[in-house]
């Protein structure tokens, strides 16, 4: 069998998600990105087609040192009617710089003759022209058969022979494309087979999600001889998206034992996923396989009894391969062990202390009963932990009080101020912050406040806020939830309140949030 191949189309297919936006400086810091992860090439766009992808390649020539993958670029096969020598997006993808073309062409009659608006001899003529000039001219090209699958299915005989006309005329992977996204598993992996003993080309795969069958398809494709897959990080592209590369990747390796990737690729995979996710400003998906954040979370009671006494009885796979982590929930469908494997995920045993475990489960089931959901708020769970073994240990300062006041204008502009009166290091403490709305005034009142006794708070920096609404039915009466997100630079964590009113809520979230970023730091208590 051929070295498969991974190549990842997230600057140029993944690009075209709905509300992303890549800059060409976004385009450059995320192919840095997957050249680290080891992918073996990286598609940075459509040259001479918009000029930010002609720019990227012309900034990549001095900026982009890749060590490990190969850029290439996209294109099409030349005009009906012209030469491929002559058109003016073939020369741009000679002129790019990248060593890899990676040509689109018609394989789908219809397409050819209502899209192209050609003959389907002109059509191969294209195809056979851009590809033999392109390699006459020192590139290596694939060619990406568009609409594949269905054209497979409207006429076999001229799908087949535009993978021959590519494979003839030079081009190293016919890839077949299941541009609408509507194929199943099993109607993949007969059709690659299909075109492999017709043709003989090396044949790759192109998936998209819309059935949500995109990386089930892509690891069809590889079962039925394809030896080259493309797809994109955490699943970017248009409509629904198209086959999430790290999974296809992942599935390959774990589970059918195919050399994908460097071999220490894998244990870079939540990283790297993560790290687009902040360079596309598009929210990480917490349950995507293999890299989600909750990948591999355990919630209910029965799976962390058996958690406790073998990880993999509960877990297909270490989650240290792929750079993640086993995390313990704990809800009020927890059971003492839920509490006892969330203790020992932060370096604590409660082995001895049954103690411990009673008190912390009973006031998780307490508080869940009253509108708490800790499932993503880890770090207020590991202070109930903390507090209940030594009640003094988070007792960083004590509130005497605090308030806030909201003024607005008759033009629309509103200004918050809180006030804050504490005491920590012996001393009593009063502050009053200015922010935008609010929370955020408090947490500058606070930190006003706490900065004398601790200026190691100026590490910590309030990065998310999200409130939701419990029983909205009750109106402006309603129980309000609200989550913050805090972090010292390194690393984040959670903490929730619930409250009757928002303000409250957020002020238990926010020096929660405080107090853990001091702990975290191994600050003293003053």
């Amino acid at each position: 069998m051929e070295a498969l191949q991974v190549y990842d189309t997230t600057l140029r297919d993944g690009a075209q998600q709905e509300g992303l936006n890549l800059s060409v400086s976004d385009k450059l810091a995320i192919a840095r990105l997957l050249d680290d992860l080891g992918v073996d090439f990286i598609e940075g766009g459509w040259p001479g087609a918009n000029p930010k992808d002609t720019e990227f390649f012309e900034r990549a020539k001095g900026e982009l040192r890749l060590r490990r993958a190969t850029l290439a670029a996209f294109g099409s096969t030349r005009r009906p009617g012209g030469a491929a020598a002559e058109d003016p997006l073939v020369r741009a993808l000679v002129d790019s710089g990248a060593s890899v073309a990676c040509l689109v062409a018609k394989s789908h009659v219809r397409h050819v003759e209502a899209a192209l608006r050609t003959t389907l001899e002109e059509n191969l003529a294209m195809v056979r022209d851009t590809v033999s000039h392109l390699v006459g001219v020192g590139l290596r090209v694939f060619l990406d058969a568009e609409h594949f699958f269905e054209g497979w299915h409207l006429d076999r005989d001229y799908a087949l022979s535009v993978v021959g006309a590519a494979h003839e005329a030079g081009a190293e992977v016919v890839v077949l494309c299941d541009t609408n996204g509507g194929m199943l598993p099993h109607q993949v992996e007969q059709i690659v087979q299909d075109v492999r003993e017709a043709t003989g080309a090396r044949i790759g795969a192109h998936c998209h999600n819309d059935t949500g069958c995109a990386v089930a398809n892509s690891i069809a494709a590889v079962r039925a001889g394809a030896t080259h897959v493309q797809g994109t990080i955490n699943g970017y592209g248009e409509r629904t998206g198209n086959a999430d590369l790290l999974t296809v990747a992942a599935n390959l390796r774990f589970k059918l034992g195919l050399e994908v990737m460097s071999p220490d690729a894998f244990a870079r995979s939540m990283h790297t996923a993560h790290a687009i996710s902040e360079v596309t400003n598009v929210p990480a998906n917490s349950r995507a396989p293999y890299v989600g954040a909750s990948a591999f979370a355990h919630k209910a009671g029965l799976h962390a009894s058996a958690l406790k006494v073998d990880p993999h009885l509960y877990q297909h796979l270490d989650p240290a391969l792929v750079g993640n982590g086993m995390r313990t929930l704990v809800s009020d469908m927890a059971g003492r062990a839920s509490i006892e494997l969330k203790a020992r995920e932060v370096g604590l045993d409660l082995s001895q202390r049954p103690d411990v475990v009673a008190s912390v489960l009973a006031e998780v089931k307490a508080l869940e009963l009253q509108g708490w959901t800790f499932d993503a708020a880890d770090a207020t769970v590991e202070l109930m932990i903390r507090e209940s073994m030594a009640p003094d240990v988070t007792k960083y300062f004590e509130v005497e009080s605090w308030r806030v006041m909201t003024d607005s204008s008759g033009s629309g502009d509103d200004t918050s101020e809180a006030t804050v009166r504490l005491h920590a290091d012996g001393a009593r403490h009063l502050a009053v912050g200015e922010g935008n709305g609010p929370v955020n005034a408090l947490d500058h009142a606070l930190r006003q406040a706490l900065s004398r006794a601790y200026p190691e708070i100026e590490k910590l920096e309030l990065i998310d806020y999200k409130v939701r609404i419990l029983e909205a039915a009750h109106g402006t009466d309603a129980v309000t939830r609200v989550l913050i997100e805090t972090s010292d630079g390194e690393t984040s964590w959670d903490t929730i309140g619930v409250a009757g009113s928002i303000l409250a809520g957020a002020w238990r979230a926010l020096t929660d949030g405080i107090v853990y970023g001091l702990l975290r730091q191994g600050v003293p208590r003053r």
